[in-house]
């Protein structure tokens, strides 16, 4: 079997050391044929790197490294172009500040290139640099990677300060390729980033630039579809299989995909992470590896802080991504922008988007962490009431399933409860169901109305209504006027109502009852 390209991110190595290439050339070429300035936002760890890397080695007319692979044959091999390549991951900005790295890696393409820089400035040196060597040598191919990590990086309040200094570095030296003849002296641009950038801030000057973030035709540019998937590791596929105890090839696929696949930027096509998939095939079994790479520290205390802890099914307007404030990020854009939330559906007349937790692996991760920051427990202590919740669910126990629920709101601290409202309790309740790995739905919709969770177990549908300060039996009532039963008639299994009511002076659950529906 051909050696897993685990963090590697160099086209040339891949290909030099015959490790496992998915073909993403036709993607490429289409890119390529498709305009000559544009900007591309994926959360981290989705082959953004890979991809630029690709695209210098075929403008620097590589084409022995491309033996075998699509755009072999469709590509004018003899048309080269000098390439310019600017990642942020190799960057040294902290020790050696923005400016001073800019102005040094600037300096050091003149010397590769053989040209010499007047200007002091990185601004300058950037305009300088491009059309020097556009003039020496032919029209410049520009890739700039991961354009936002010197502001990312700096993104705890106790750093913003950082962060906002290098947005106007940052800012001031993108503007130096505003004018018409750097513009002229370009052959292609691509500025990858996990943000999507906003046209009146960092790049407001840059407004030629292509956003094609959520572009139908580039939704699988990086990622792995699932027909690259089988196309490209059947091997491996067989060697997962002889390792777990699944009884065919279809539930393997099946168990894969709802881990790993699921991220969409048009709501139609779906890919997988290719980290997670690398390193589920090297382990042999199942787990969160994309999560593990890094912990969302300042992720989960932007939830804390806008009070969100019901993160799935959220629609949004379209609007909503064309910005990315420092001083006051949403955490909904945070979400997506990062990977923890995908588009799900996309509402062309109304122009909104639906976002989703894109698999099981994001969703029982961030869940993890979500209960632990709502108990003010490390996330590794988090899992306890989830596993009594369990099996109160399953020994069909609901006294137990209603003194966890109680001992929840008991670890709370008592000022988190002061005037929430029934959605707080809810999220609560919910974040620990969804992590129980039943098949549960949250808020789900019906013709008459919807239901605010529903778990299934091998013999039960439980049907869960809450209600704030009124008797239960309020709850269990809406669930049999609305019918919420009846899309389960055909499960043969046991159907239930339980409508929990809680107490918000007492903190706990006021009373709850449960009935065949």
């Amino acid at each position: 079997m051909k050696q897993l390209p685990i963090g590697e991110q160099n086209f040339a190595k891949i290909r030099a050391l015959d490790m496992l290439y998915v073909d993403k050339t036709k993607h490429i070429w289409q890119l390529l044929k498709g305009g000559n300035y544009n900007f591309l936002s994926r959360p981290r760890r989705f082959g953004k790197s890979l991809t630029l890397s690709t695209i210098q080695c075929i403008f620097e007319g590589k084409k022995e490294l491309f033996e075998g692979l699509w755009i072999e044959n469709n590509w004018d091999w003899a048309q080269k172009h000098p390439v310019i390549h600017l990642s942020f991951n190799f960057l040294d900005y902290k020790d050696n500040k923005l400016e001073a790295a800019l102005i040094d890696f600037l300096d050091q393409q003149a010397q590769r290139f053989g040209v010499k820089l007047k200007q002091s400035g990185a601004k300058g040196k950037l305009s300088e640099l491009v059309l020097a060597v556009a003039q020496v040598h032919a029209p410049v191919v520009l890739l700039i990677d991961e354009y936002d990590k010197p502001l990312i990086d700096y993104l705890d309040k106790a750093e913003i300060e950082q962060a906002k200094s290098n947005r106007s570095i940052l800012k001031n030296f993108y503007s130096s390729l505003k004018t018409s003849e750097v513009q002229a002296s370009l052959r292609f641009f691509l500025i990858t980033g996990v943000s999507k950038f906003s046209q009146v801030s960092l790049f407001s000057d840059l407004n030629y630039l292509r956003d094609i973030s959520f572009h139908s035709k580039f939704n699988a540019l990086v990622g792995y579809t699932q027909e690259e998937l089988s196309a490209n590791f059947e091997e491996y596929l067989l060697e997962l299989q002889d390792q777990t105890t699944y009884a065919s090839r279809e539930e393997l696929i099946e168990n894969i995909r709802e881990w790993y696949n699921g991220y969409s930027w048009n709501g139609v096509g779906r890919v997988y992470n290719p980290f997670s998939i690398l390193l589920l095939f090297d382990n042999l079994q199942f787990g969160g590896f994309w999560f593990r790479t890094g912990t969302p520290g300042f992720l989960i205390e932007t939830l804390k802080e806008q009070n969100i802890y019901k993160v799935d099914e959220i629609t949004v307007p379209e609007t909503l991504f064309d910005s990315y404030d420092l001083e006051n990020i949403d955490a909904r854009v945070l979400m997506f922008q990062t990977g923890y939330l995908t588009v799900k559906h996309f509402d062309a007349q109304r122009q909104r988007y639906t976002l989703a937790y894109p698999n099981k692996e994001v969703e029982a991760a961030l869940s993890n962490y979500l209960i632990g920051s709502l108990l003010n427990r490390m996330p590794a202590d988090s899992l306890r009431p989830v596993e009594l919740l369990e099996e109160g669910f399953l020994d069909n126990d609901i006294p137990k399933v209603i003194t966890v629920i109680n001992s929840l709101l008991k670890d709370l601290p008592s000022h988190l409860l002061d005037d929430k409202t029934e959605h707080f309790y809810h999220a609560l309740v919910h974040l620990h169901f969804r992590y129980l790995g039943f098949n549960m739905d949250s808020e789900v919709h019906t013709s008459d109305g919807r239901m605010d969770a529903v778990v299934q177990t091998a013999s039960h549908v439980f049907i869960i209504e809450f209600k704030m300060n009124v008797p239960a039996q309020v709850a269990l009532d809406q669930i049999m006027e609305k019918k919420y039963a009846d899309k389960y008639r055909l499960t043969n299994k046991t159907t239930l109502g339980l409508g929990i009511s809680f107490d918000t002076e007492k903190k706990a659950v006021k009373d709850w009852v449960v009935a065949a529906v």
